[in-house]
């Protein structure tokens, strides 16, 4: 009982001390490393809880996937972040308000759990015992049908996500060449093919 009671605290504290590093650090590729080895002790935390397929999904999908999406994005972007910096100020009063608000939030639902501890209970759904159900098709029937409109928002949220590292990385730059589909449609064979007569031993 101890060892699982170890591995928990250690996953937790590395996955929090990732979290806050990801905001903390000042290089955006050390940002993502440290995503990365917090999405690694999250799996390591649901595979204590018994979800293994959350687990591989986190590690698959996320590790595999998203983290290095981001990491491609930041080094597309190149970014100057010495002039981001300079208009830091301004932005200031909005994410001290967003921050208030999520702070707000926490503790709202910590203070709710210390004060009324059977509210727990009533938001979590049962879980079915062991060898009846898989868990794959317990969490398929919880996320598509209880949490399906919390599933498709957060789905609209990464929908947005990806648009908008798209338009940051379509910026004019001088000297890039770029695909102009609407010419290459709209040129004519007159425009684009020239037929020569060549007499032998001429060349061209």
């Amino acid at each position: 009982m101890i060892l699982p009671t170890i591995a928990f605290y250690l996953f937790a504290i590395v996955t929090v001390a990732c979290g806050f590093m990801v905001i903390a650090a000042r290089n955006p590729v050390h940002s993502v490393l440290f995503l990365i080895l917090a999405f690694f002790n999250s799996a390591g935390l649901f595979v204590l809880m018994g979800a293994e397929f959350l687990a591989m999904i986190l590690v698959i999908v996320y590790v595999g996937a998203v983290a290095v999406l981001f990491m491609f994005v930041v080094m597309m972007l190149d970014i100057n972040f010495v002039e981001m910096r300079q208009g830091f100020l301004q932005y200031l009063p909005v994410g001290l308000l967003v921050g208030v608000v999520l702070l707000i939030e926490i503790l709202m639902v910590v203070g709710a759990w210390i004060i009324a501890p059977e509210t727990a209970g009533t938001v979590a759904a049962p879980a079915p015992p062991p060898g009846v159900r898989e868990n794959t098709a317990a969490l398929g029937d919880l996320v598509y049908t209880r949490y399906i409109y919390l599933f498709q928002a957060a789905g609209m949220i990464l929908l947005v996500a990806m648009i908008g590292a798209i338009v940051l990385t379509l910026r004019s730059r001088p000297g890039v060449k770029r695909q102009k589909i609407s010419a290459q449609i709209s040129r004519s064979r007159a425009d684009s093919v020239e037929v020569r007569k060549i007499r032998p031993g001429q060349g061209i």
